[in-house]
């Protein structure tokens, strides 16, 4: 019986927070995402991580995503209401600190990504856009393993953050 009215109690006061958080107009970050596109295409000198979880999220938002060679139901190539430009995606490294004997201490991770939004005229949506992300790391010999691991796990996340800024981006775009 004691388990059951904790039960009980449990469920009423998880519905009681959900309530809550509802009406305050909590949501999940990047929940709800409308766009005022239904297809898109991605012009870019080559493929990149970024662009691989960009294209997985907009797809999983109802955008299709046209590749160079997607076709029409005519036969001619398939024409996308907007174009993204990525005109730079790039990954840095940086040296900021030495020590005395000159070995690395800390490095700058750097994540830049520029992109550019237009229609199949030409019409600019969104203008030349820099996305940048900045994380630091120290740096060991001692441990160079686990430094190697901490840097690919803040290159993910940096990864997406530019993607969630990406998303947010484009879906502030009202008008075609």
């Amino acid at each position: 019986m004691a388990t059951r009215r904790a039960w009980v109690r449990g469920a009423a006061l998880a519905a009681m927070a959900a309530t809550a958080l509802a009406g305050c107009g909590f949501r999940l970050r990047g929940a709800g995402l409308r766009f005022a596109f239904r297809t898109l295409r991605v012009q870019a000198g080559a493929d990149s991580d970024v662009l691989q979880r960009l294209r997985a999220q907009l797809q999983a938002a109802g955008v299709a995503v046209l590749d160079a060679t997607a076709r029409g139901p005519d036969g001619e190539a398939a024409v996308p209401d907007v174009i993204l430009q990525v005109l730079q995606d790039q990954r840095e490294r940086v040296v900021v600190g030495t020590t005395a004997a000159g070995q690395v201490r800390e490095l700058a991770l750097r994540r830049r990504v520029r992109f550019a939004l237009r229609t199949p005229g030409g019409r600019e949506l969104i203008a030349p856009t820099e996305l940048l992300q900045e994380r630091e790391l120290s740096f060991s010999e001692t441990v160079v393993l686990g430094k190697e691991a901490e840097e690919a796990l803040l290159f993910d996340d940096m990864r997406t953050a530019i993607v969630r800024q990406l998303l947010v981006r484009l879906s502030a775009v009202s008008a075609l």
